[in-house]
């Protein structure tokens, strides 16, 4: 069975690709994903792995605190999205 592991605090620099290879010591990456701002088109600053949940424990101890591009990783389990509200249009609420 799979895990998703919650990956912050990443330099702005690092894309998929990086994210893959600093969780592959541990085993195999089904999938790794830095969230992108759709605005700027640049990196937020986190991402998401997923891993069997074997060796993604064991990458969730290891990488959790380490210093990556002079920035300390928060490495954890992620949590399902909390719901929301939609989002309201305010195109409507312009000043014209």
């Amino acid at each position: 069975m799979s895990k998703s592991i919650y990956v912050g605090n990443l330099p702005f620099a690092f894309g998929n690709e990086q994210l893959g290879e600093l969780f592959a010591e541990f085993g195999e990456v089904k999938s790794a994903k830095v969230v992108i701002d759709r605005n700027s088109n640049r990196s937020k600053g986190f991402g998401f792995v997923e891993m069997d949940e074997e060796v993604a424990d064991k990458a969730i101890q290891a990488l959790n605190g380490k210093n990556v591009g002079n920035r300390p990783l928060r490495v954890n389990e992620s949590q399902p999205r909390e719901q929301r509200p939609p989002r309201q249009d305010n195109r409507d609420n312009r000043r014209r």
